[in-house]
């Protein structure tokens, strides 16, 4: 017999460790190739971990809830073959080192820390612990030990993330340069910066005996951070437009049999959705950005995430890379292709990162316009309602006519900060635009 050290793989260019939520296979367990081993969870996405071999788990390295390393040997498997003496825990390291791996220094001042008994993980003044990448922040920023104990965390059991740390330090900046403005105006620094991202204390809740408390799941508890997060930092702004996309039914009601006995899958409205905010952001760039302080971060990919909701009744934002780059059938084996995996818990944290703008199809539960959250870091989301026959004015060179037309609206969320109303109305009517003007003899 031979053995076979499974490693945590490496799951993206910004994660460098995982939770595991749950072990699929137990000691004695027999394990096919490709079959999953156990599910982990990082700050991004929960994913399983496929054995690449075939034989019989001997030991499981990690417990659940225990946080392991990319390189990591979470598990042993006994496989056919000759002997072979199992590689340590030790002597399995990432293949491939990332700024993530790396050790970070200790954090001056903070005499407190010490190495935990890994040498992955760090623990601060409270217990908690601190991931080398988070330490290598911190000393660099000069955050000390108080302050990371201050700092909500969204990892497991309260952990803090990468991420965590820098909203905090973006809140952190944002906060001291309104202190400072208002100071030097009326000189009410102090209540400024005390109040600017403060939030109310919770409403007091009643119980009755008939009531059920369910907890959150982690999954629940970072949609719930993200969205209150980005209200505190984003001033919402919508405007809405009706569009008369007649046409593009019409077309899509063409085509749609033929396209699915040719791709082997449908066509839906979405991919369409997509192509046309593409354009968009292309004719107005100025949509396509982030801010960091008070600079603006005009980004050059257009990478557009589209809202999925999973059977748990959460939500996950997958993302089509360079979105802007792909044919109509593309976008299309792309929206599908990620939306089949999400609702199969098999996207990748890499999946999901990097969106530079969101849109959300609301109209796919049969709400007609909405008024969605900005995914932060990005600045605006677009929310399409559903399709439905109204009578409209059509306009024709012989005069007006009353007629049954396909209508839908666009509402777009924004970030009053760097998009005005100008800019944000232009933007969501160009896409309208584009669905409205659509060519009913395109090829695809």
């Amino acid at each position: 017999m031979a053995i076979y050290n499974l490693q945590l793989p490496k799951m993206g260019e910004s994660v460098s460790e995982a939770t595991v939520v749950r072990w699929l296979k137990h000691p004695g367990d027999s394990i096919e190739e490709d079959e999953p081993v156990l599910e982990i969870a990082t700050d991004k996405v929960d994913s399983d971990v496929p054995s690449p071999v075939s034989g019989i788990l001997k030991e499981q390295r990690f417990a659940e809830n225990d946080i392991a390393q990319v390189g990591d040997v979470i598990a042993i498997i006994e496989t056919e073959g000759s002997d072979e003496e199992p590689v340590t825990r030790e002597q399995n390291a990432p293949s491939e080192m990332t700024d993530d791996d790396a050790v970070a220094p200790n954090i001056p001042g903070v005499e407190q820390l010490e190495d935990a008994a890994d040498g992955h993980l760090s623990r601060g003044g409270e217990g908690r612990f601190y991931s080398p990448l988070v330490k290598n922040i911190a000393n660099e920023e000069g955050v000390s030990l108080a302050e990371l104990d201050r700092i909500s965390g969204t990892g497991s059991e309260g952990r803090v993330t990468k991420q965590d740390i820098l909203n905090y330090l973006e809140t952190k900046k944002a906060t001291q340069q309104q202190g400072s403005d208002a100071y030097e105006a009326s000189q009410v620094s102090h209540v400024a910066t005390e109040t600017v991202y403060s939030a109310p204390p919770p409403a007091a809740i009643t119980l009755s005996p008939q009531d059920e408390i369910i907890e959150m799941d982690r999954m629940r508890r970072l949609i719930a951070e993200h969205m209150v997060r980005s209200k505190q930092i984003s001033p919402h702004v919508c405007s809405f437009v009706e569009a008369d996309v007649t046409n593009l039914v019409s077309w899509r009601n063409k085509i749609k049999d033929a396209y699915e006995k040719r791709e082997g899958e449908k066509i839906t409205f979405t991919p369409i959705f997509i192509e046309a905010v593409t354009k968009a952001l292309r004719d107005f760039p100025m949509v396509n950005i982030s801010v960091s302080g008070t600079q603006i971060i005009k980004k050059r990919n257009i990478n557009v995430g589209m809202a999925a909701a999973l059977p748990t009744g959460n939500l996950i934002v997958p993302v089509i890379k360079n979105a802007d780059q792909l044919s109509l059938v593309g976008l299309s084996k792309a929206v599908n292709d990620l939306a089949n995996r999400a609702r199969t818990n098999k996207l990748r944290p890499d999946d999901i990162q990097d969106g530079t703008f969101t849109l959300t199809n609301i109209g796919a539960f049969g709400n007609i316009m909405g008024t969605p959250i900005i995914n932060q870091p990005q600045v605006a989301i677009l929310a399409v309602g559903t399709i439905t026959k109204k009578p409209a004015v059509i306009e024709t060179e012989h005069g007006d006519l009353i007629g049954i037309r396909h209508l839908m609206y666009l509402s777009l969320s924004y970030d009053h900060r760097v998009v005005d109303g100008a800019l944000g109305g232009r933007f969501v009517k160009r896409v309208a635009d584009y669905l409205e003007n659509w060519n009913v003899n395109r090829e695809v």
